[in-house]
């Protein structure tokens, strides 16, 4: 990153100030680009601290020892500063979008992660008489509220082993049960998901450590009385049934994320108010959760969409892949009654365009997607989706369902010709976050093997967020153990978990090679173990065309605590003409927006992929239809940027400068290129089956 265009990359882009003001701000950003280059925080920089800027500081050594202290870099670019601001008030430069800072157009929509917001107590009925709601019990027997809280203050929590979000918060409402109930506290379970199965509600308050009634609110009359709207939802009671709090547990989980430990507990601190006599000071949050559809009054939305002759061919299309019974989603969406019991986060994930999950920034009006496995819904879908919601979701007649559809039963690229498997399970926890575990498989594959198709399979699905798998020769050690920018091999996220490539290409497999996994679990409130399986599919003889990996990594990763919209870049040049098969990007918790651009031979530069919003949930590859070559003499260049701020709520720390690291509580920033070189000499070694 060129140290001067970062000092002027802010005055180029906005209105014309004072040559005073204009160089105040430059300078400001030269400070700051100082102590970011500055790693080791001793006030100075040595020559590979300097080495990114090394273009507009080498000079700047007035004391010949060595090292760069901030007013010797403040001294050397004065002058050129000073140039350069006048300069700029006479003529604007000719592409301001090449500036390196520039953030992506859709930055201020980025984050897909949700957390507690406080709300207006008013808002929200706080201080307002429950009704006396009638609930039946999981065998059918029938309850009223006023019965099951016997006048004493009483919790109602929605549960759901559907919600991802709800089954997490499972232990936490188990612990508060027991600690609160010895004060007299009440405390009730509404399963609001009508397609929850009976034994697995039950199962799941076992496995958590809960025994409060669990209950269900067929008539949904209770649910609507309390204002809820997500899965997560808990509300506190007086003795006179008189709403004091609605909202989150707490902070700990919510959607896009989990942290080691709450910072706020929200319902816990209400309990402690209303035990001694006082008005909770936070009375009502938003509860990150499944969002809610509890059947308000059609709209008349004007639509002939059915489920039967338009949305179940549509959902089949777009969502059955992860959602649908053995498959990688939470929940299924193959009948009626699944889709309209899940309607209300179908419309909040669908309205913000996070399902189906892809994140790359829509193509030009009047272009298409350059992207062969683009998942976004098409405009027309995604209105025909939201206005049959909108029309009440009328079901239609059967005569025009569609044909099922079927899945294979194990794996997805087929019949395999080999699989391994990791040697020992790894135990999952029941809550929290846990770090990457590291798992290493030696093949016994006597001779390279060309990989025409690869599959990862979980066999507990449930609690895998992502994984990543790095090669390592025989004898050899691994490329990308501690960059983790070599040897990258393959990736599992959920429905992105197989690739198969076209016919004449192929990855190479050394014989004798091992295999890394790098696995990221996410627990969800229910302790079980993995023994995660990778399938292969070989070709018989050496592809036309060798799939190879490149990687654009930064690794002197330097982000300021708390800064909300931090860049940082690395670029790789073209030693000979390629074409491009793939992208991912891969960031941590803090990853907020990515881009790619080629940079060619006379200077162009050009945009291949940008991902305005990017979530570390989906480790995402984004891959060409129709390869396109770069010549030899360009550069790839990948920014990301990242949100460090206390107001992303998947943030461990934002007081903590963050560097490099393979935890998620450290970053990343890499970016893995698939390509491959045409023309070049296929492989003389053959690689039996």
């Amino acid at each position: 990153m060129k140290l001067l265009r970062f000092a002027l990359a802010a005055i180029l882009v906005t209105p014309l100030a004072t040559p005073a003001q204009d160089l105040a701000k430059a300078a400001a950003l030269v400070d700051k680009r100082f102590q970011q280059l500055d790693a080791d925080r001793d006030g100075k920089l040595s020559a590979i601290e300097a080495k990114p800027a090394a273009q507009w500081v080498t000079g700047a050594d007035a004391d010949q020892d060595g090292f760069l202290t901030l007013d010797e870099v403040r001294n050397h670019l004065r002058g050129r500063l000073a140039s350069l601001v006048e300069g700029r008030r006479g003529s604007q430069p000719a592409d301001v979008s090449q500036v390196e800072e520039k953030a992506p157009p859709l930055l201020e929509m980025a984050s897909p992660r949700e957390a507690a917001r406080r709300l207006k107590a008013g808002d929200c009925g706080i201080g307002t008489l429950m009704p006396d709601g009638a609930l039946v019990d999981l065998d059918g027997g029938k309850h009223s509220l006023r019965e099951l809280t016997a006048d004493r203050p009483a919790v109602i929590a929605l549960v759901s082993t559907s919600c991802p979000v709800s089954k997490r918060y499972g232990p936490t409402l188990a612990r508060l049960e027991q600690e609160y109930r010895a004060r007299g506290v009440g405390f009730l379970l509404i399963a609001q998901n009508p397609t929850d199965a009976p034994d697995e509600l039950r199962a799941a308050l076992k496995s958590a450590g809960s025994t409060a009634p669990l209950l269900r609110d067929p008539e949904q009359a209770l649910l609507q009385a309390l204002g809820a709207t997500a899965s997560t939802d808990v509300f506190l009671l007086d003795a006179a049934r008189t709403l004091i709090y609605r909202g989150a547990v707490d902070d700990q989980y919510g959607l896009g994320y989990s942290l080691d430990a709450p910072r706020h507990r929200y319902l816990a601190t209400a309990l402690e108010a209303l035990l001694a006599g006082k008005t909770p000071e936070i009375a009502a949050t938003e509860a990150p959760g499944c969002a809610l559809d509890l059947g308000g009054a059609k709209t008349t939305a004007a639509t002939d969409a059915t489920y039967h002759n338009r949305i179940s061919r549509l959902v089949q299309t777009n969502c059955q892949e992860c959602h649908r019974a053995g498959g990688v989603a939470p929940f299924a969406l193959e009948t009626y009654e699944q889709v309209t019991a899940k309607s209300g986060m179908i419309r909040k994930m669908v309205s913000r365009g996070l399902m189906p999950p892809w994140f790359a920034a829509a193509p030009a009006p009047g272009t298409h997607s350059p992207w062969g496995n683009d998942r976004s819904l098409v405009e027309r879908d995604r209105g025909d989706l939201l206005a049959w919601l909108d029309a009440g979701k009328p079901l239609g007649d059967a005569k025009d369902a569609p044909v099922p559809r079927v899945f294979p039963k194990e794996w997805q690229i087929g019949v395999p010709d080999a699989v391994v498997q990791l040697p020992q399970p790894i135990e999952v926890q029941a809550e929290g976050t846990m770090p990457y575990q590291m798992a290493t498989v030696t093949t016994s594959f006597a001779e390279d093997r060309w990989v025409r198709g690869i599959e990862i399979q979980p066999t507990a699905r449930e609690v895998v967020h992502h994984v990543l798998v790095f090669v390592q020769e025989r004898g050899g050690r691994f490329a990308g153990e501690q960059a983790e920018g070599g040897g990258f091999f393959a990736a599992y996220v959920p429905g992105n978990d197989h690739t198969i490539y076209p016919s004449g290409f192929a990855k190479l497999l050394p014989a004798g090679a091992k295999l890394r996994f790098q696995i990221h679990y996410t627990p969800n409130g229910t302790a079980t173990r993995d023994q995660l399986k990778m399938a292969f599919l070989f070709t018989p003889e050496a592809p036309e065309h060798t799939v190879r990996v490149a990687s654009v990594g930064n690794h002197r990763l330097n982000i300021p605590p708390g800064a909300a919209h931090h860049a940082e870049s690395a670029t790789i040049p073209i030693p000979a003409e390629v074409k491009l098969l793939a992208f991912m990007p891969h960031m941590h918790v803090r990853g907020a927006a990515f881009r790619y651009e080629a940079i060619l031979p006379d200077g162009t530069v050009r945009t291949l992929l940008d991902v305005p919003r990017y979530d570390f949930n989906w480790q995402l590859s984004y891959r060409y239809a129709e390869p396109p070559t770069l010549p030899v003499g360009a550069k790839i260049r990948a920014t990301g940027w990242y949100d460090n701020s206390a107001n992303n709520p998947a943030n461990p720390d934002p007081t903590k400068t963050v560097r490099w690291g393979p935890q998620t509580f450290d970053e990343m920033m890499l970016g893995y290129v698939e390509y491959y070189v045409p023309g070049e000499k296929r492989p003389a070694k053959t690689a039996a089956r």
